[in-house]
């Protein structure tokens, strides 16, 4: 019993010592899979729940220009509804000023000096001799040239806006930009290809009306850098670029004359 207890004793001691010295198992990973499922799964339902959020009930592939022509229709019907109120309030306002005028001597003589500078101010049609200048995309045919873009083959802000300071700077007496009057102070701005002037929006190509002195009005126009450059354009993408001498007429100004800030001369 005892020699059975010894070899016993000894077999154990031995595995103990046989098992420090071999390699230990190593311990199992968990597989990559297994943590990266979760993350794909949560991505996922994030992506979908922006997507849903996003078209609203609608198709994200669906064509949204109808629904942006519909808005540009509402919006301008919408501001030919105003005009018509404010001229409408207009007159109210000067038929009572001038019932006011017959009796108060003051007010008829201000009344008087405002009636003065109507013409200077720009809220009286005019007619004379001047310059009409047409911009223009180019022709959509389906190829663009080389090295263009389609950013290359639009009117943009800065041509309008170059022919319109080059006509100030050449002496134009009243400007009109698709038939409405603009002044000095006037902005105009482009959304896209579309051209945003007293809430309107007009699309190519953009006609600008200058009276004054035809030869005059030509060489300032030949002398601006930004028209040279938009005639440039012309010449290499097809852009559309026309003057024409006539006697042509200008509308009234009809937009709003509050004032929002002014300035003392010095």
């Amino acid at each position: 019993m005892e020699y059975t207890s010894g070899a016993a004793s000894w077999q154990k001691a031995l595995r103990r010592l046989v098992g420090g010295l071999l390699p230990r198992r190593p311990r199992q990973r968990r597989p990559v899979w297994s943590v990266g499922v979760p993350l794909i799964a949560l991505a996922a339902g994030l992506l979908f729940t922006t997507t849903a959020t996003t078209a609203g009930g609608t198709a994200l592939r669906e064509d949204r220009r109808p629904q942006l022509t519909e808005l540009i229709e509402d919006r301008r019907a919408q501001v030919a509804t105003n005009e018509d109120r404010a001229a409408a309030l207009r007159g109210e306002v000067e038929s009572r000023t001038a019932d006011l005028a017959r009796s108060d001597g003051p007010i008829r003589e201000q009344q008087d000096r405002a009636v003065a500078s109507r013409t200077a101010a720009g809220f009286t049609a005019l007619t004379g001799p001047g310059l009409i200048v047409e911009l223009n995309d180019a022709p959509q045919s389906g190829r663009l040239p080389d090295g263009a873009t389609n950013d290359d083959l639009v009117v943009h802000q800065g041509d309008v806006q170059a022919v319109v300071n080059a006509l100030w700077a050449g002496g134009a007496e009243a400007m009109s930009i698709e038939n409405v009057r603009v002044l000095t102070t006037s902005a105009v701005r482009c959304v896209g290809n579309t051209l945003l002037l007293h809430g309107r929006v007009h699309s190519p190509p953009f006609e600008i009306v200058a009276i004054g002195d035809p030869a005059v009005l030509r060489q300032a126009l030949a002398a601006s850098e930004g028209v040279r450059w938009f005639r440039d354009a012309v010449d290499n993408y097809q852009l559309g670029y026309s003057e024409e001498v006539a006697t042509v007429t200008v509308p009234a100004f009809e937009d709003s004359t509050t004032l929002r800030s002014a300035t003392v001369p010095q």
